[in-house]
């Protein structure tokens, strides 16, 4: 049997009773060294199997052919399994082996995010991811453009590294054709681990050199505003 589990942004306190419970009932632990080293509290005991970044085919493939052994076997991803995370790899690789599967949600990156900015996501929103190494830059960029066309609250997942300078810099500005220049944008640092940090600013101001691989960066709607350190964006209710 395999678990494929959300942890959370990575505070163990937000991570869901469903996932401690299958992660202490599992004979190996499959992850990411970073996401291993933070449940490490709960899974000090077990078996563990982690690589690095860019090995995620083989770590699910590894993943695969030990729970085929008997064992049980979770697979850890940060945040929440089916939102940019492993869930998907694990269901493609079987190939419609009916290996049980077990898909165990968790808290992703951009509601723990939301909630640290205040309630920016109360109305619809969407999540782009501005990596290029698995999906085209072209798409990327027509996948924001509508978005803002659209007036989605709009979270941004991946949105700078040293790889990727650029990317943000080019994601704001044709944000910029389809919204004010003082729009709202939220961004979070290392949301819900050591050294979090919140910065609230607008699409016209944002300081990119503050924004890593650790940020969540929210970009609100028309009818988003700030009030007292939080974004929001009112859902409609009359008030």
């Amino acid at each position: 049997m395999i678990n494929v589990v959300g942890i959370g942004p990575g505070d163990l306190e937000m991570m869901t009773f469903k996932a401690k419970s299958a992660l202490e009932e599992s004979d190996v632990i499959v992850g990411y060294k970073t996401y291993t080293n933070l449940i490490m509290p709960i899974i000090k005991d077990k078996e563990i199997v982690s690589n690095g970044m860019k090995q995620e085919v083989q770590r699910c493939e590894e993943a695969i052919r030990i729970a085929k052994t008997g064992k049980i076997v979770s697979v850890v991803s940060s945040g929440d399994a089916g939102v940019y995370g492993m869930a998907g790899l694990i269901l493609e690789l079987l190939n419609g082996d009916d290996m049980k599967v077990n898909i165990i949600p968790g808290v992703t990156a951009s509601t723990a995010a939301s909630a640290i900015l205040g309630a920016p996501l109360m109305h619809d929103y969407c999540h782009i991811s501005l990596s290029d190494l698995l999906t085209p830059m072209e798409l990327i960029e027509k996948r924001i453009a509508m978005a803002s066309e659209g007036d989605f609250v709009i979270c941004l997942y991946n949105p700078r590294s040293k790889g990727r300078e650029g990317h943000l810099e080019k994601a704001i500005e044709i944000i910029k054709k389809h919204r004010k220049i003082d729009t709202p944008l939220g961004i979070v640092k290392n949301a819900a681990r050591e050294k979090e940090e919140k910065i609230i600013t607008t699409i016209g101001e944002i300081d990119y050199t503050v924004v890593d691989m650790t940020s969540i960066v929210i970009i609100g709607n028309s009818s988003t505003y700030v009030e007292n350190n939080n974004m929001i964006t009112p859902r409609g209710y009359k008030v």
